[in-house]
């Protein structure tokens, strides 16, 4: 019997942190704020705490819903509560919008002390690492020495990797999800081309544009279409969309025509009402800058050899965001340096965003895993 349930209404919580934070792009944070949600209870010896990073336009909002958005509700719902494969009667699961954010912690639309203003586009580059070491202060907040486990997907699971490589003795479990150990010069040229429609939309005036009281929504609703399409596979935009007209014919316009066009386009328009784009430009050269092995003369097996986690590590079959193979990249490094790993790879047609999905056999995966940690 499926006795799974969700967390019900939820509500975030703050934490201000007054020492300065040294960044890797050598400026240092006077002090920041950092927005989470908190799903199930704390054990008395602390020790069932599983962190959740999240991916490019995620936030703290995991599970459960808002009593003023009931239709709402997290991003990872389908994995986290009650009876779900990260079960919250066995964990206390924690979720934090990142440095640079948009959902309530510090990041561009923060003000900057200095000035009394918005920060905008003078908030410094924060890389994965910082926000590693952010989540570390929010562990030590919350009275977590170590976590049971840190978990994440596509951007989210380079942060989990790089928690068994930042803090060793702090994680017992990385769980490693449609991820790659750094970009590839593809996916680089892909960020490029959404950051671009972003900087030269003309309502972006240098990334002050709150200061003008408008929102590139032009250029950010490009980047969106941009990234829309490398989420999902061929096979999923051709079982959604195929080649179907909107009118049952070609009307020879500009405007919309055929269903994916629509898609793209709703995708695009939505997204401003929601993200910030100098939040977008931040979270794509994190991406960008992502590389454990460049420190270790691009070696991933020496970059991963001071971790002491147990790891899992998921793909899908049809991601050619972040394949198969670069998830064994990172399997075939904690092999070579004598790390506990499992791996599985998903047979799922729906692409990169597979990672989001309820998909049977993911879900068992991942329940089994947790079923291991929690005891």
């Amino acid at each position: 019997m499926n006795t799974a349930a969700s967390v019900g209404v939820v509500s975030p919580s703050r934490a201000r942190f007054d020492a300065p934070l040294a960044l890797r792009c050598g400026r240092t944070l006077p002090g920041f704020e950092l927005v989470y949600e908190t799903y199930g209870q704390l054990n008395a010896d602390r020790s069932n705490a599983v962190l959740v990073c999240h991916a490019l336009s995620g936030s703290h909002h995991l599970a459960g819903t808002y009593a003023d958005q009931p239709d709402n509700p997290g991003w990872w719902d389908n994995l986290i509560g009650p009876g779900k494969p990260l079960d919250t009667n066995r964990f206390f699961v924690i979720g934090v919008n990142n440095l640079g954010g948009c959902y309530g912690s510090s990041g561009p639309q923060s003000v900057n002390p200095a000035t009394g203003k918005p920060w905008g586009a003078d908030f410094p580059f924060v890389t994965v690492e910082d926000w590693v070491d952010s989540q570390a202060r929010l562990a030590d907040h919350l009275g977590i020495e170590r976590f049971a486990a840190v978990v994440g997907g596509s951007l989210g699971g380079m942060q989990a990797m790089n928690w068994a490589i930042q803090y060793p003795d702090r994680i017992a479990h990385a769980v490693v999800i449609a991820s790659a150990p750094r970009l590839t010069a593809q996916n680089i040229a892909f960020n490029e081309v959404a950051r671009q429609a972003i900087l030269k939309d003309p309502d972006f005036h240098g990334g002050h544009y709150y200061e003008h009281g408008v929102v590139p929504a032009r250029g950010l609703s490009q980047a969106r279409m941009v990234g829309h399409i490398t989420y999902l596979s061929d096979d999923s935009m051709d079982e959604k969309f195929g080649r179907r007209l909107r009118h049952g014919k070609p009307i020879y316009s500009y405007d919309v025509e055929f269903e994916v066009e629509s898609y793209l386009r709703y995708q695009g328009e939505k997204f401003p009402g929601y993200f910030d784009a100098n939040t977008y430009l931040l979270t794509t050269k994190a991406l960008d800058y992502y590389d454990p092995a460049a420190g270790h003369g691009g070696d991933l097996t020496k970059a991963l050899s001071v971790a002491s986690a147990d790891f899992l590590v998921v793909s899908f079959s049809t991601d050619w965001r972040f394949s198969p193979g670069r998830s064994k990249e990172i399997v075939n490094a904690l092999v070579h340096s004598d790390k506990r790993v499992s791996y599985a790879e998903i047979d799922c047609h729906a692409g990169h965003d597979s990672f989001l999905l309820d998909d049977p056999l993911y879900h068992g995966v991942l329940r089994a895993y947790f079923d291991n940690i929690a005891g």
